[in-house]
């Protein structure tokens, strides 16, 4: 008689076994039909699963986060049922959910076209409409490889066979298609109402380029249509706000096959560029940095005592003289922190050490993962790393958590959320030093009332780590600044403060990048904003518009007024209609379109016009000069 114990602390008794839908369907009809899966003493389970002793027991619905998880799991399924009932041929390979939706991955004799996509979908809302029972059966590991290999699935074959010789494997029936899955699935395809197919791309088998190629298929699913438009329009949206696009009609920026995944900073992208670095400067010195450089190219020994030569070669790129030595360009910049901080000795009094460098790195990205400046191998971290003793490791923490939340506010964004990042599998260290460093973080956090979730296994293999997470305008994720902490490299390098009664001891390192990735923060800012950068950042905050030639000199002369004042402003000169020009800034994002004539250079004013097409009407050229100081400086954190 299992006794099953619900999230409300409320008890229910059965007389003999029972399973997730009984359950369900003991409680109400309506949570009855919308069960997707159950969760058992904290495992994921079908609702056909069978609890036969006392268990806790939670039904999970489209409402979790998990049964939307399920949604996609399954509708990834039925995607590939569709494709084998139209493609028998095509063989079905690995298909996981990932953010927002699913893909599969297929092989097959041609590539799929998009006449190829409406019909897989179409067959999949007909299969859906069917409301196949979808089951579990659990087989013979060697009697699954042979059924898949008499199919001609011999990608699923090779699966199972890395799986012990003598286990068992689970797999789902659907109608006449089987395949290989740990599950939970939904009962049955009914279920599946709200999906869309989005895009084909090229994949290879496990991921290995040495690998056969394959043809990847996207799709996403949601548990209402409501929130699939919602998503449509968010992409659409995100087309609109790419900072590939933008940044080329911007003129920021470009790209070249001649240096793949390096950007090739135009004035403008460059200035914007250069805000970022003076803003972060300005931030750092005021909370008791001391900035540094390292050397770009360091011998491997270094990297060797680092770790990341064995940890992180595959990435690194590395080159080597005629004297047979060999060298890397940097993919980190704690190796060079730490030897700046072996030269000299260092006392208790100089903790907590924080120094700051903008340091170039390098890190190999295969080219298919490259993507503008999101996913770049040369770029510029805002890094740091906090050397002090034990004792001041969580406050040094909670004043890095504090720095970089305030500093994303400066940048519009409000909603972070915050990451830790435990114990990976491989790593350095004894789990003593990982027991003290995660601590650390947690308490830190814990201690400052701030909201964060736990990632197992996701931390560095020197130490685990805060990941701050941004949201921007249109509700998009973006991981940018992170905090690491580490006994780890100090311990490995031998580096020693002076304590108080003359010994020598370790101090902890901290590792911290606000930014993360200046290239990627650019990119993000871009879109953010949809290219209207807000005016302390735009790279001009002015434009100039002379009426005819004859006030060209105004014109001119207004400019050097704005830029004596600090301000970035150019003039357009051209003989061009006014219309014309304040139209094409317009387009161009520029914060303020100033336009002289008659009146304004007769007056010494000038005509006032945002980016928005609001008529500020005219005022005076030094009352203009104070407003966009003021707000310069309200925008910037400097008021």
């Amino acid at each position: 008689m299992p006794e099953i114990r619900l999230p409300d602390g409320s008890l229910r008794s059965f007389p003999q076994a029972v399973t997730v839908a009984d359950v369900a369907a003991s409680i109400g009809a309506g949570l009855a039909r919308a069960a997707l899966a159950g969760k058992v003493d904290g495992k994921l389970v079908d609702t056909s699963f069978l609890i036969e002793n006392d268990a806790d027991l939670a039904i999970i619905t489209d409402k979790d986060a998990e049964g939307l998880e399920i949604l996609r799991h399954s509708t990834s399924h039925l995607m590939a049922y569709a494709v084998k009932e139209l493609f028998p041929e095509a063989q079905v390979t690995i298909g996981p959910v990932v953010e927002n939706g699913f893909y599969y991955d297929f092989a097959y004799k041609r590539p799929f076209t998009p006449e190829d996509l409406e019909a897989i979908e179409k067959r999949m809302t007909e299969l859906a409409k069917r409301d196949i029972p979808v089951t579990r059966e659990v087989w013979a590991r060697d009697k699954a490889i042979q059924f898949f290999l008499d199919q001609g699935e011999k990608y699923k074959a090779e699966l199972i066979g890395a799986i012990p010789a003598g286990e068992t494997v689970s797999l789902y029936r659907e109608g006449d298609f089987i395949d290989l899955c740990r599950g939970p699935h939904v009962p049955s395809t009914g279920k599946l109402k709200v999906f869309k197919l989005m895009k084909v791309a090229g994949a290879y088998w496990r991921g290995d380029q040495k690998n056969e190629q394959l043809q990847r298929i996207y799709g996403t699913a949601w548990a209402k249509k409501e929130e699939l438009d919602a998503y449509l329009l968010m992409l659409e949206e995100a087309e609109k706000r790419d900072h590939r696009r933008l940044g080329q009609k911007l003129d920021f920026y470009h790209f070249q096959e001649e240096a793949p995944g390096s950007v090739f900073w135009h004035p403008k992208g460059w200035t914007l560029f250069q805000q970022l670095i003076n803003y972060m400067r300005r931030r750092q010195e005021e909370a008791g940095y001391v900035e540094v450089n390292t050397p770009d190219v360091m011998d491997r020994s270094l990297w060797e005592v680092s770790g990341h030569w064995t940890n992180y070669r595959e990435h690194m790129f590395t080159t080597q003289t005629e004297d047979e030595r060999v060298f890397a360009l940097k993919p980190m910049n704690c190796p060079g922190s730490v030897c700046l901080f072996k030269q000299g000795v260092t006392s208790y009094r100089d903790l907590p050490l924080r120094m700051a460098e903008f340091g170039k790195v390098h890190r190999y990205e295969p080219s298919g993962a490259l993507h503008g400046l999101l996913r770049v191998r040369h770029f510029t971290q805002d890094d740091a790393h906090i050397y002090c003793t034990e004792e001041q490791m969580e406050d040094e923490c909670k004043e890095v958590v504090k720095l970089i939340l305030d500093i994303y506010k400066d940048f519009g964004f409000e909603n972070v959320r915050i990451k830790l990042s435990t114990r990976p599998d491989n790593r350095i260290g004894s789990d003593e030093t990982w027991d003290k460093l995660e601590t650390a973080l947690s308490s830190a956090l814990d201690h400052m009332g701030m909201a964060y979730a736990v990632f197992p296994g996701e931390g560095a293999f020197y130490g685990p780590k805060l990941e701050f997470v941004l949201r921007d305008a249109i509700g998009r994720d973006w991981q940018c600044g992170t905090l690491q902490v580490d006994m780890n490299l100090p311990e490995r390098f031998d580096i020693n403060y002076v304590a108080p009664d003359n010994t020598h001891k370790r101090p902890v390192m901290l590792h911290r990048a606000l930014f993360g990735s200046l290239e990627r923060f650019t990119g993000i800012l871009i879109e953010h904003y949809a290219g209207a950068l807000p005016l302390w950042l735009s790279p001009v905050q002015a434009v100039v518009l002379s009426i005819s030639e004859k006030h060209a000199e105004y014109a001119a002369d207004v400019v050097k007024t704005l830029r004596r004042a600090g301000l970035r402003a150019e003039a357009d000169l051209r003989n061009e209609k006014i219309t014309y020009k304040i139209r094409e800034h317009s387009l161009n994002r520029l914060p303020y379109q100033l336009v002289v004539g008659d009146r304004e250079k007769a007056e010494g004013m000038v005509a006032v016009r945002t980016r928005g097409g609001q008529d500020l009407g005219q005022m005076p050229v030094q009352a203009l000069v104070e407003r966009l100081l003021a707000e310069v400086a309200a925008r910037s954190g400097t008021a």
